[in-house]
């Protein structure tokens, strides 16, 4: 925890150091968590964790929906896609 004092007297560059040393700090305010300070790091494995659960829940649910599923082979081969097809294309971003 560090106290928000602690910006108002210039200790922002030490503050930020220690976020990045440890991770992760909480801020307070009059004894009261104000916010959450994170390294990138940090940020960037939550945000991928949290991205991970969203996926596992849309597929639990498409499972319980009791509709058919298909292997990746069926799907490639249906969709006439190679794995060299796959492993030439660009990254992608799927939401």
């Amino acid at each position: 925890m560090v106290p928000v004092s602690r910006f108002n007297k210039g200790e922002a560059a030490k503050i930020f150091d220690e976020v990045s040393r440890a991770g992760i700090k909480i801020a307070v305010k009059n004894n009261k968590p104000a916010c959450v300070l994170l390294s990138p790091e940090k940020y960037e494995a939550i945000m991928e964790e949290l991205e991970d659960l969203e996926l596992m829940m849309v597929a639990e649910k498409r499972l319980a929906e009791d509709s058919p599923t298909y292997s990746q082979d069926e799907v490639m081969q249906r969709l006439g896609i190679t794995q060299s097809d796959i492993d030439a294309a660009e990254d992608v971003e799927i939401a």
